[in-house]
């Protein structure tokens, strides 16, 4: 089983990034987080690694909701969206798969959110130009 909601995207990777952003911001989640991984390797670890962005997508509201329900469900937020360089030099948009997620907490309470926010995440990515 596959924990991400994957596409393969057109375009120049910084384009990406913001047309990921865009699209989150479009179906209402905030970018609460942006990590360069290769920036942050560079400077830590003085090693090369592909273009690999991490975006740290939050909705309050769902948020609240999964928060009201499971109080400890927060150690899984905000959700992932990861913009990254594939090994064949192609852009890759991958986000966490929800529904898999919150899976591991065993609350019924919360699938109707996990629900929600996976059909977000796949309109999120059927707004990108494919491959």
């Amino acid at each position: 089983m596959s924990y991400t909601l994957d596409k393969r995207v057109a375009g120049e990777f910084d384009d990406v990034v913001e047309q990921t952003i865009d699209a989150l911001s479009e179906e209402e989640f905030g970018v609460l987080s942006d990590i360069d991984v290769q920036a942050t390797f560079e400077e830590k670890l003085d090693a090369e690694f592909r273009q690999y962005r991490i975006l740290g997508a939050c909705n309050p509201p769902l948020a609240q909701q999964a928060l009201d329900e499971e109080l400890q469900v927060g150690a899984l937020l905000p959700c992932n969206v990861v913009v990254y360089e594939t090994d064949d030099g192609e852009i890759g948009v991958s986000a966490v798969d929800p529904e898999v997620m919150l899976s591991v907490v065993d609350n019924p309470d919360l699938d109707p959110v996990a629900a929600d926010v996976r059909e977000r995440f796949e309109r999120v990515l059927d707004e990108l130009p494919d491959a």
